[in-house]
C-alpha cells in the first residue's frame, strides 16, 4: 500500500489538534495515525466512509465462498485500480 506523507499524522498530533486532522482526512479521504512510528489507526472522511460502506454491505450479503473468490483475486501489493460499486460484478458459476 502506498501512503502519501500528507495523509500521515502522529498520535500526539491527533490528540492535540483533532480539527486539523479531521480537515486533512476530508481533503485526503483518509488519514493514517501513527503511534511510536507504527500504524495505529485510520481516520476516514465521511464521504470515504460512505463509499466504503456500500462495498462492505455488499460483501456482507455474499456467501463465504464468493467472498473468498473476491479476496483471492485482489492484488497483494502495488497500485490497485479503483472501481465504482456499479462496475463490480461477481461470477458465481
Amino acid at each position: 500500500m502506498i501512503i502519501s506523507t500528507n495523509a500521515i499524522v502522529s498520535n500526539s498530533e491527533m490528540i492535540k489538534n483533532y480539527k486539523a486532522c479531521r480537515e486533512k482526512a476530508e481533503s485526503c479521504g483518509k488519514v493514517f495515525v501513527l503511534k511510536n512510528n507504527q500504524p495505529d489507526a485510520v481516520l476516514f472522511s465521511l464521504a470515504e466512509y460512505e463509499r466504503l460502506s456500500v462495498f462492505i454491505e455488499h460483501l456482507e450479503s455474499l456467501e463465504e465462498k464468493d467472498i473468498l473468490k473476491i479476496t483471492e483475486s485482489l492484488p497483494k501489493e502495488g497500485k490497485r485500480k479503483i472501481y465504482s460499486i456499479g462496475q463490480l460484478r461477481i461470477d458465481t458459476e
